[in-house]
């Protein structure tokens, strides 16, 4: 039997930055990837019928990567993983001719919400100069720490000013963030949008403060050149660098314990790999604790708080992706020429109130009237595309259970829809598009099963799953219940999108209990919050 230090289950982002920073620590690490490709939801793909056209399946709009930790300690520009920010980052076009941007510039920024209310370009100022130095000395380290007890953390926040700030924002839902501060049913849906609605349910108390968050938080939407996929080559190029084995096309069958320690990992082709230290599973909780490991070593109580772990209602994605003769010109750039170098484009959205309409459209596996967003990417990397040529994709969130049943989505024709309500706000797509191709919720979950239901974030941030008992109570600081046995993926804090903190956290945390010092380890979370 080979025996390694660690191994760890599944080659998407967070797995090969955990196994990078522990190969630096001098572990000898084994990733095991059941597909043919490591990177998860780091995908580009060539269409197969037009050589030349590359579309980016899956991840694309990556925020901030370029101020990451990791992305430096890991030397991944080195490695070929270069990224574009296109300065006018988010432009909502509305039905009406308008455009709500956001900018690289936070001045411009606060020009553009001023053409739709001077009221609500003055909060956007007020809450950006409030929130930058919360971002910077609480929220960023959080996210980039083990996660602290509920009780511990609250303690720690309510004995500064700007603790005690996060505290009563973050009492509000990101609506009644919304509906309170700002006037413009436009800006509030907007910001709805642009944070709430990708990464949370917008009627759960306890997140406004990520609306202020985002009003004050210098990362942007980013784009990798050549592809999503070149920031997995980089993260491979670490790996193999630091003496990591990533081993493709291995699908893990059984994690088996020996001794009351996670200790081995059993494969479907039937092999045996020994784990010294530790076995780390970047798996969604359901795949890690009842499909891996026998019963037997699942407590009740285990069992139970799994089978409650919940995904997200609004996270599935149906996907538009387009082969295209030019780039998408839209109407609306004729008076605002800005707009033909808008990076994110979110189309069909005007008035808040379409959010409500949204989550009952969800709820009950019904088709909402659409609203989408998404980018041409060949206009700021032509590389993506033959020469004169572009791509283009356009997203929309729609349920998992299309009718009651998510193999309603085989077949269903909904790109066209998407397809014509693009059109009216870029009438030149009626002759530029040379073929397209969509991906539905239910694709999403065959390719990558981690995604359950569809679930891009992989876990809802409701039912108390969050910091300290995300995914559950009991293994929210990346540990689970049976020694040597971790989490490092985007069910543990701080949750999905590609961050690779959940990686990058639980690297801390495996080095700390095999008593290994690392230069690059943060201070403890909870000394930083006492220092403020």
């Amino acid at each position: 039997m080979t025996i390694y230090d660690g191994i760890i289950l599944g080659a998407g982002h967070n797995g090969l930055i955990l196994q990078a920073y522990l190969g630096k620590a001098g572990l000898k690490v084994l990733a095991l990837e059941r597909k043919a490709v490591a990177g998860g939801g780091l995908s580009t793909l060539e269409d197969p019928r037009h050589p030349g056209f590359l579309h980016n399946t899956h991840a694309f709009f990556q925020r901030a990567i370029t101020a990451m930790p990791w992305y430096a300690d890991l030397e991944l520009a080195r490695r070929g993983a270069h990224y574009i920010e296109p300065e006018l980052n988010v432009a909502l076009l509305t039905g009406d001719g308008r455009a709500l941007e956001w900018w690289t510039d936070i001045a411009r920024t606060i020009a553009s919400f001023g053409e739709f209310s001077a009221r609500d370009a003055g909060t956007l100022h007020r809450w950006h100069d409030e929130f930058v130095p919360i971002v910077q000395d609480i929220l960023t380290w959080e996210s980039r720490s083990p996660p602290l007890p509920p009780d511990e953390r609250r303690t720690l926040l309510e004995r500064s000013a700007a603790g005690r700030r996060v505290l009563a924002v973050s009492a509000l839902s990101p609506i009644e963030f919304v509906s309170q501060e700002f006037e413009h049913p436009t800006v509030q849906a907007g910001l709805l949008f642009f944070n709430g609605l990708r990464e949370v349910d917008l009627r759960v108390r306890g997140f406004g403060h990520h609306i202020a968050a985002l009003l004050a938080s210098p990362a942007k939407a980013q784009m990798s050149r050549g592809g999503t996929a070149a920031l997995a080559r980089a993260l491979e190029a670490a790996v193999k660098e630091s003496g990591g084995e990533i081993r493709l096309l291995a699908e893990p069958k059984r994690i088996r314990v020996e001794g009351g320690r996670a200790a081995a990992v059993e494969t479907c082709d039937g092999e045996v790999i020994g784990a010294r230290q530790f076995i780390a599973s970047s798996l969604n909780p359901h795949q890690t604790f009842v499909d891996l490991l026998d019963p037997r070593w699942v407590p009740r109580e285990v069992r139970d708080r799994v089978e409650a772990f919940q995904y997200n209602l609004l996270a599935p994605l149906f996907a538009l992706n387009l082969n295209l003769r030019e780039p998408p010109i839209y109407t609306a750039a004729a008076q605002r020429p800005e707009l033909a170098q808008a990076f994110m484009v979110i189309l069909g959205l005007d008035h808040v109130d379409q959010f409500h309409d949204i989550i009952s459209h969800h709820e009950a596996g019904t088709i909402p009237p659409t609203v989408m967003w998404g980018a041409c990417p060949t206009l700021f990397d032509p590389t993506q595309a033959p020469a004169g040529r572009h791509t283009a994709f356009m997203w929309e969130k729609l349920p998992y259970r299309l009718r009651g049943d998510p193999a309603n989505w085989d077949g269903y024709a909904h790109g066209s829809e998407m397809l014509a309500l693009w059109q009216r706000y870029a009438p030149n797509l009626a002759d530029a598009v040379i073929d397209s191709f969509t991906r539905s919720p239910l694709d999403t979950e065959r390719s990558l099963p981690n995604m359950r239901e569809g679930d891009l974030l992989v876990g809802a941030f409701t039912n108390g799953q969050i910091g300290y008992h995300r995914p559950f109570p009991g293994a929210g600081t990346y540990r689970a219940h049976i020694p040597g046995l971790y989490l490092c993926g985007s069910s543990s804090h701080p949750g999905g999108n590609i961050t690779g903190l959940p990686g990058y956290n639980a690297a801390q945390v495996i080095l700390a209990d095999l008593g290994i010092d690392a230069d690059w380890i943060p201070p403890p979370i909870a000394a930083r919050l006492a220092a403020l």
